[in-house]
């Protein structure tokens, strides 16, 4: 039996998580596939997965959110097949940002002029979709660095916005 991967915290900070992986075998490992996890805004789950070649690992993930939980999940890629996820969690150190306050304006039947207040140098996501399942599940998204965006939307319907 292939046991999972053993996960271990090394260090952790406002925007960063430094995390191991080891296995408890001498099975030969040819990599991990780890996922990182974290709830944005209670709608939205968002996920980042790496790649990562080779038997032992320590791995650095940055561009995070100040206290905010995260999971990490992981298991290994070995000779003899997947093994099984292990899982952590850990929740970054510091003051969590406050929420962007949005507004949202039809500019005509195909665009939505949305802008936001919130700190600056940092990327706001904004999402949107024409039910709640939907920006839940799979919202339309794009990324910037400043606090206004036009979006491109389907005439004939209604959105939900979410910075």
């Amino acid at each position: 039996v292939i046991p999972p991967p053993v996960i271990r915290i090394e260090s952790y900070s406002e925007d960063s998580i430094s995390f191991s992986l080891k296995m408890t075998t001498d099975i030969k490992v040819s990599g991990y596939i780890v996922n990182i996890y974290w709830t944005f805004d209670t709608h939205r789950q968002e996920k980042r997965t790496l790649i990562i070649e080779g038997e032992k690992s320590i791995q650095k993930v940055a561009n995070l959110t100040a206290h905010t939980p995260y999971e990490i999940s992981a298991w290994a890629r070995t000779e003899l097949g997947d093994s099984p996820l292990s899982f952590v969690h850990v929740v970054t150190s510091g003051t969590r940002p406050a929420s962007p306050s949005l507004k949202a304006k039809a500019v005509n039947q195909t665009a939505v002029e949305c802008s936001w207040t919130g700190p600056r140098n940092v990327v706001y996501g904004i999402f949107y979709a024409t039910s709640f399942l939907e920006l839940y599940r799979s919202p339309h998204n794009t990324t910037t660095t400043s606090h206004n965006m036009t979006v491109l939307v389907q005439r004939d319907e209604q959105y939900l916005f979410l910075v």
